[in-house]
């Protein structure tokens, strides 16, 4: 294999370069397959060709058409369940110049949103199977932790779900040795692609214009941090797994059945009559309307129903068991409010729900885990770089980063349980009780008031 400095020779043509930098050893599945399955408009319902909408007569008679989005409802699922309790990040700060490292970069997540921004790349991560996210500084005074800096530190994450195509390129060792994005920008009508690349010693831009020819887009721009700027993950398959099958099924259950019930559900309008008052009436032409239609039988016949009873029994049975099939087998529960509500169980019993889902976390946990930490280490150099007097503080400061599953929190059996096990003794302070309620703007002056009212209380009891 090529060495990245060979690869990236700038007397080799750009489309070698390209070519060798897109050699992908990771194989996940197009997004243009994925699409298909995480968008409900792109359902075989929806797009079945033998499928479409009949003429009768002058009308239209449009076909039922009714999707169940669940592949996405799973893909936000699975993110808050990961991030909907935001990500801790632990340091073991040992003297003063690492608790001001630890303050910058706690500043520097904050500035950028972090818990916000790991929604966003679960969901990107869950449906579209790949993320990176590239880190950069811009010229500007800033403030990070109470330290001045010349430079902001900010983030973007690319994934093939919002028309993103990522190539790692690893080495023998399976270590990354460059990471690029090709995507695509229209500017004035006329689309130019680009292909970008960032290694560990520096970053590159190529343009390809409408003809098809490459050409620098920038000039080569030194890495100063000695590492790639980013982090990448992947995953072999969406958070839906091999459902879909099973939802497309469900789909056109419901569809066909929305067809039977707008044909048959018109109530019908029986006339009973002579037969030769029938033969007089089969002659004329008598239209069928969308309110009823006219059905017309000899005086003494007898017809089986009038109405059309249908039994939806079969139908719901089949929708609910593919549906509740879906959640079970992915380990995900089926937090909507109408089965929410039918579930009548104590704020104990409704945690143990979760266990599952919980379960499931922790098989993604290693994935985020890695990926956090890989971030880490590439804000690290670049805070060392904004900050070198603390660059000896950056290096020796170790992380550990905490994905705690999400969970419903019953406040009020933790607080008899805490209580019990202290001996009936308090478990917080006050002061802390009023500040953690967040009900006023000084717990102090607060407290104050409280203490005076209890004194004077006192006071009236003595007299």
């Amino acid at each position: 294999m090529k060495t990245i400095e060979e690869i990236m020779d700038s007397s080799r043509p750009i489309e070698s370069i390209i070519a060798d930098l897109k050699q992908k050893s990771i194989v996940v599945r197009p997004w243009s397959e994925l699409e298909k399955e995480y968008d409900p408009k792109l359902h075989p319902v929806m797009t079945d060709k033998s499928y479409v909408d009949k003429m009768q007569g002058n009308e239209t008679i449009k076909m039922s058409r009714i999707t169940m989005a669940l592949q996405k409802l799973s893909v936000k699922r699975m993110s808050e369940l990961v991030f909907g309790i935001p990500a801790k990040r632990v340091y073991n700060a040992e003297d003063e110049q690492q608790t001001r490292a630890v303050r910058i970069l706690e500043s520097i997540y904050k500035r950028n949103r972090i818990d916000a921004v790991n929604l966003d790349r679960a969901k990107k991560l869950y449906s579209s199977c790949e993320i990176c996210t590239i880190w950069y500084a811009q010229e500007g005074k800033t403030i990070y932790g109470g330290e001045k800096s010349d430079y902001k530190l900010r983030c973007k994450t690319y994934s093939p779900k919002q028309g993103d195509m990522l190539y790692p390129l690893f080495d023998d060792f399976d270590d990354m040795i460059a990471l690029s994005v090709a995507y695509s920008r229209t500017m004035s009508g006329v689309k130019y692609n680009y292909f970008e690349t960032y290694t560990a010693n520096e970053h590159m831009r190529w343009v390809q214009d409408g003809g098809g020819r490459w050409s620098e887009d920038m000039e080569r721009e030194v890495i100063f941090i000695e590492k790639i700027a980013g982090a990448y993950t992947h995953r072999d398959e969406p958070i839906w797994e091999d459902e879909s099958s099973n939802v497309f099924e469900a789909e056109w259950v419901l569809s066909r059945n929305g067809n039977y019930i707008r044909k048959n559900a018109i109530p019908n309008w029986v006339v009973c009559c002579d037969m030769d008052e029938l033969k007089r009436f089969n002659h004329e032409k008598e239209k069928s309307t969308n309110a009823r239609n006219v059905l017309y039988y000899p005086k003494d016949s007898k017809v089986g129903y009038e109405t059309w009873n249908q039994s939806t029994d079969a139908i719901k049975f089949q929708v609910d068991q593919i549906k509740s099939n879906f959640f079970t087998n992915l380990q995900l529960p089926d937090m909507s409010f109408e089965q929410m509500k039918t579930m009548a169980m104590s704020g104990e019993a409704r945690k143990m729900v979760f266990i599952d889902a919980q379960l499931k976390v922790l098989d993604e946990v290693g994935v985020w885990q890695e990926f956090l930490s890989r971030e880490m280490s590439v804000i690290k150099a670049f805070a060392k770089v904004m900050y070198p007097e603390l660059a000896e503080a950056f290096d020796a400061l170790d992380v550990e980063f905490i994905i705690t599953p999400y969970q419903i929190n019953d406040q009020e059996t933790t607080i008899k349980n805490l209580t019990t096990a202290c001996g009936g003794k308090p478990i917080m302070a006050q002061r802390t009780a009023i500040e953690r309620l967040g009900e006023v703007d000084d717990a102090d002056e607060e407290l104050l008031l409280i203490q005076q009212e209890s004194a004077n209380a006192l006071e009236e009891g003595f007299m």
